[in-house]
């Protein structure tokens, strides 16, 4: 049996000074080292317990006091409820992949349908549309990081819109699917150098005429021809009126997109494009496109002062048969407390042997929040077009639209009414207003 340090160091007390009586001790200086060794391993000991005592006890305390805690809360209604519901669903796996794991891929778009209530001074009918404002597509957009600075991109986005807004009319109502290829292009961006496309996409100068703070742009922008653009303008005593320059082959008579041209550059087309980075808000933009044509385009977007602006200016040549140059622009401007919000737009086509065709555009907004559902946006316009069918033509058009967002689903629900009024100069029989209820919903995706 092995006695503890401390009982034999006792033993040694006692038995030391008898001993010293009978004979001189020798001490082995080795082994009382090791004996002092042995009781300094102890207090060491003794000491580390204490400590792991008073841990514990204070994890016992806290302990305690979360179980107090989790018996008033249980006791709590909002606790009851909670308990009661069910667990949570977990997250849906992603569904949609590239095919490239090198390409990060999305998917998205939207479904935008409307229904035009339309008189065209002699009938009234009723025409559900696909809203061409913005009409429904879908969209796959790739993506590659090259470097810190450049990436590799590519957009596929197609128009799925059956019965287009700019094409049903009195005659046809139900034109049919609309299939367009919107975009088809790759890219390389640089954030020193700037963006080149190639493919078919947006020109430089596509939507250089619509810059709008709004928010009712969805119905209501500068292409206010684009909600019911091919219904047909009509006499007062009755009639279509003839127009041998429709882009119609089967329905040579004039219509609402014929007289109205917001200008707004030269659209998505093939091209070559290159943009500039943005430097204190302004970006500059070039195009060569298809045919030989080209354009030009500087933007400008802002914030300060309790306001947010943005605009756009463009030249471009759209190779037109006795036509110039195609200048236009846009300026929208928000004031952030109120609401309150100004859009103008304007454009003009130079002519070589008429009159400039011209286009403007004004719309006065408020945009609000008065439920927690999202933005409601209100916006009252007027356009004067000119010399846009043929020259003498004056055409005008008022608005009133209305957009309610709901943020939580995507989806934007909005109203509209609209005049479109032509009067000629040659002396022909007056021309009928056309008066257009528009009610309709986007969703995104």
């Amino acid at each position: 049996m092995r006695l503890p340090a401390t009982a034999l160091l006792i033993v040694l007390t006692l038995l030391l000074p008898a001993l010293s009586q009978a004979q001189p001790i020798i001490v082995d200086p080795q082994v009382l080292q090791q004996l002092q060794e042995t009781i300094r391993q102890q207090q060491q000991q003794l000491q580390l317990q204490a400590e792991q005592i008073a841990i514990q006890a204070r994890t016992l305390q806290a302990l305690q006091q979360q179980v107090q805690s989790m018996q008033q809360t249980a006791a709590s209604p909002e606790a009851v409820r909670a308990a009661a519901a069910p667990p949570p669903l977990p997250s849906p796996a992603p569904v949609l992949s590239s095919g490239n794991d090198k390409i990060k891929l999305s998917l998205s778009g939207q479904i935008n349908r409307a229904v035009n209530i339309t008189n065209d001074g002699g009938s009234t009918k009723l025409y559900p549309v696909d809203n061409d404002a913005s009409n429904s597509r879908i969209r796959l957009v790739g993506t590659a990081r090259i470097s810190d600075d450049l990436t590799l991109g590519t957009r596929l986005e197609l128009s799925i819109a059956p019965d287009e807004s700019s094409v049903v009319s009195q005659n046809n109502q139900a034109p049919g699917d609309y299939f367009n290829q919107r975009w088809a292009e790759v890219s390389l961006a640089s954030k020193r150098f700037g963006k080149l496309s190639l493919g078919k996409g947006d020109t430089a100068s596509n939507t250089t005429a619509e810059a709008d703070l709004s928010r009712t742009n969805v119905v209501q922008y500068a292409g206010i021809s684009d909600i019911s653009g091919g219904m047909r303008f009509t006499y007062k005593t009755g009639g279509y009126i003839p127009y041998p320059g429709s882009t119609d082959s089967k329905d040579k008579t004039l219509k609402v997109s014929d007289v109205f041209k917001s200008g707004d550059g030269l659209s998505r087309q093939s091209r070559l494009r290159y943009d500039t980075p943005t430097w204190n808000g302004f970006r500059l933009a070039g195009s060569l496109i298809s045919n030989q044509q080209s354009d030009i385009a500087l933007y400008w977007g802002g914030e300060g002062y309790g306001f947010k602006a943005e605009g756009a200016v463009a030249v471009a040549n759209p190779k037109i048969t006795n036509a110039g140059l195609l200048y236009d622009g846009s300026f929208s401007l928000l004031h952030s407390a109120s609401g309150l919000n100004l859009t103008l737009a304007g454009a003009i086509l130079d002519k070589e042997a008429t009159e400039d065709r011209t286009n403007l555009y004004v719309k006065l907004g408020w945009l609000t929040t008065p439920v927690s559902l999202g933005s409601t946006a209100f916006g009252v316009d007027y356009t004067r077009s000119e010399h846009a069918a043929r020259a003498g033509d004056r055409a005008w058009s008022v608005g009133a639209a209305m957009v309610q967002a709901f943020e939580k689903w995507a989806t934007e629900v909005y109203f509209q009414y609209r005049i479109y009024a032509l009067d000629r100069a040659d002396g022909s029989a007056p021309v009928a207003n056309i008066n257009v209820g528009t009610f309709g919903a986007r969703v995104k995706f």
